[in-house]
């Protein structure tokens, strides 16, 4: 990076598929788009970009935006097509309520099967033209999807996705990795699962480590109920160098549970809604920095990102709240 501020911009994953990509996908159309999408955060100043996670558009899962099925249906041990019984056998289960059917079933030990983050993040790597973010869904995400016919016990199915996962994040040529947890805001009961899962993966990262936390984005709507409050002794255990969460489009109380969140961890706060068309002024994004040091102290604020991804937004929101977030930050700063 040309430059260090005292708060580095970044955005979460997802950007809209573009109109030409949906149209006429083709692997060379992706990495095409792929180039767009940093292009547009570069051009922007967005200094830690993400490459839009298109590699993941599944036009069969257009509601969360293949953040389950992009890692699930290539691991070995898993059997994507899910039968009448395994549905009735899921739904008993109650386990996602948001979600009626299985991601797969689980029939024997989890293995990396076809699945290759490595190949996935060179082709982000040959267009991104400097430091990316490459982005991994929780291993304790992963296994609230899946019906387990195997393990038996909901700690192993989870713990064994973070071996697989660890085993994919080892020396991926970006800048970062961060690993999304959507899921545990609404079970926090779980969180020295999730935290024991999610650290495997973390320290299997050989670059700078990110978790995002968010109260989810399924169609654009918040599906987890909960408070940061009751995650802050799971924060606390994450092997990480900075988190990632999602603040815009919640109470401003949030913001005081973040008091007592370990030193050593950089805050990255949400300061751009994802899930309204309303395009945030500079000085709304400036104004939103200002309130969250008041209350976390000087310094404290590392970064500052959407709530989010962007996949739900038209392209035109998206971009302009992208300029925005640049412009927010550098008022705060007192930049031109």
């Amino acid at each position: 990076m040309s430059h260090s501020p005292e708060i580095l911009t970044t955005t979460v994953g997802s950007y809209p598929v573009p109109d030409w990509l949906a149209a006429l996908p083709s692997e060379q159309a992706r990495l095409d788009a792929t180039r767009v999408v940093f292009d547009i955060q570069k051009q922007a100043g967005i200094d830690l970009p993400t490459d839009g996670e298109l590699y993941r558009f599944d036009v069969n899962h257009p509601d969360t935006n293949g953040m389950i099925e992009y890692f699930i249906r290539p691991m070995g041990g898993i059997r994507a097509n899910v039968g009448r019984s395994d549905h009735e056998a899921f739904a008993a289960k109650q386990t996602m309520g948001f979600r009626r059917k299985a991601a797969g079933v689980v029939e024997s030990a989890l293995s990396e099967g076809s699945l290759n983050l490595l190949g996935d993040c060179e082709l982000a790597a040959s267009v991104a033209g400097g430091p990316f973010k490459f982005t991994v869904t929780s291993p304790y995400m992963l296994a609230r999807t899946l019906l387990d016919n195997h393990y038996g016990s909901f700690d192993e199915l989870t713990m064994a996705l973070g071996h697989v996962l660890a085993g994919q994040v080892k020396n991926l040529p970006c800048a970062c990795v961060q690993v999304d947890e959507a899921n545990i805001p609404g079970n926090p009961e779980d969180w020295p699962l999730a935290a024991r899962a999610i650290n495997v993966v973390l320290d299997a990262v050989t670059s700078t480590r990110a978790v995002h936390l968010c109260f989810g984005n399924y169609g654009g709507q918040t599906i987890q109920k909960g408070h940061w409050q009751q995650l802050v002794e799971f924060l606390n255990s994450l092997h990480v160098d900075h988190l990632v969460l999602e603040l815009a489009h919640r109470p401003v109380d949030d913001l005081n549970s973040l008091k007592d969140l370990a030193s050593h961890i950089r805050i990255g706060i949400g300061v751009v809604d994802i899930k309204v068309n309303h395009v945030e002024t500079p000085e709304e994004i400036a104004q939103s920095i200002d309130r969250a040091e008041k209350i976390l102290g000087p310094g404290r604020v590392g970064w500052i990102h959407p709530d989010c991804g962007f996949w739900m937004l038209k392209r035109s929101v998206s971009d302009r709240k992208i300029e925005a977030l640049v412009k927010g930050r550098d008022l705060f700063l007192g930049r031109k």
